[in-house]
C-alpha cells in the first residue's frame, strides 16, 4: 500500500510540476524593461499609486482605437500619471490590447514603487511616468541586442541593411500620421540572406523627430554584420531578422542591392 501511495504522490507531484512549468512558459515576458528611479518612488497606498492603477486599468478601455496607440493621463499635480501603450504596426486590435494589459501586470510587479517605468514585449511597449512624456523624442533608456552569428558576406549584408533601414525610416516618418508611424519590408541581394525589418515611432512625434530617433537607433546596429538585431527606445524601435516575423505589413519597401 505504501508503494501505491508513494507512486500516486509522485505522479501528482510530476503533474503539478508540469502544470506549473506550462503556466509559467505561457506567461509573456518582457524583452527588456527599466525601472526609472530618477523620477522617485511612491508608497503602495499613496494617491499616486492609486492613480497609476486606475490609469493602467483604463489605458486600453477605448475599443474605438484600432491603430495600436494609447495615451492617457490621470490625476492632478504631483500625483498625475501619464501613460503610453503602443503595439507593433501589424498587430491586430484584440491582440494589442491583450499585450498591453499583460504588460501592465508584469511591469508593476517588476517596478513595484517607481514612478516611471518602461517595458518592451515583442509586440508592444508600455511606459508610464509622473512627468509629461507626450510628444517628446526620447532615446533613453534604451537597449539593443545583436545575434552572435555573422552574415555570410558581412560588407554586402551591411549595405543592404543600411539601404533597407533608410527606406523604411523615410516611409515611417514621412508617410505616418498621428495614429501610426510604422513601416515593414524586406530586402535581399545575391549571396546574402533576405533581411526582414520593421521600424516604428510613437505617432505623437513630429516627422523630424521620428526620423531623427530612427536614424540614431539604426546607427547602433546597422554595421554589425549580424543576421539579427533590435534596438528600442521610448520613442522608436527597430528590429531586423533573417526570417519573416511580422504579419501583413502596413507598408513595404524593397531596398536596392548595393553596387558591387
Amino acid at each position: 500500500m505504501a508503494v501505491v501511495v508513494s507512486s500516486r504522490l509522485h505522479s501528482y507531484a510530476c503533474c503539478l510540476l508540469f502544470i506549473i512549468i506550462s503556466q509559467a512558459s505561457a506567461q509573456p515576458s518582457f524583452v527588456n524593461h527599466f525601472c526609472v528611479s530618477d523620477e522617485g518612488r511612491f508608497a503602495a497606498n499613496s494617491t499616486y499609486g492609486t492613480n497609476l492603477k486606475t490609469l493602467l486599468s483604463n489605458l486600453t478601455s477605448n475599443t474605438q482605437i484600432d491603430y495600436g496607440f494609447y495615451n492617457l493621463s490621470y490625476g492632478e499635480n504631483s500625483d498625475r500619471v501619464n501613460g503610453i501603450g503602443m503595439c507593433r504596426g501589424d498587430v491586430k486590435p484584440d491582440e494589442c490590447r491583450s499585450c498591453i494589459n499583460n504588460s501592465r501586470v508584469l511591469l508593476t510587479q517588476l517596478c513595484p514603487n517607481q514612478k516611471e517605468a518602461i517595458g518592451w514585449y515583442d509586440k508592444c511597449m508600455l511606459r508610464y511616468s509622473n512627468r509629461s512624456i507626450f510628444g517628446l523624442m526620447e532615446t533613453s533608456p534604451l537597449f539593443y541586442t545583436l545575434e552572435l552569428v555573422n552574415a555570410t558576406d558581412v560588407d554586402q549584408f551591411n549595405q543592404v541593411l543600411e539601404n533597407l533601414l533608410r527606406n523604411l525610416t523615410g516611409i515611417a516618418s514621412a508617410s505616418g500620421d498621428s495614429h501610426r508611424k510604422y513601416a515593414a519590408g524586406n530586402a535581399s541581394a545575391p549571396n546574402i540572406e533576405t533581411i526582414y525589418s520593421v521600424v516604428q515611432c510613437t505617432p505623437d512625434l513630429s516627422q523630424q523627430d521620428c526620423n531623427r530617433c530612427l536614424v540614431e537607433a539604426a546607427s547602433r546596429i546597422e554595421n554589425s554584420g549580424k543576421i539579427s538585431g533590435r534596438v528600442a527606445t521610448p520613442s522608436c524601435n527597430i528590429r531586423y531578422e533573417n526570417y519573416s516575423f511580422y504579419d501583413q505589413p502596413s507598408t513595404t519597401a524593397d531596398a536596392p542591392a548595393p553596387s558591387l
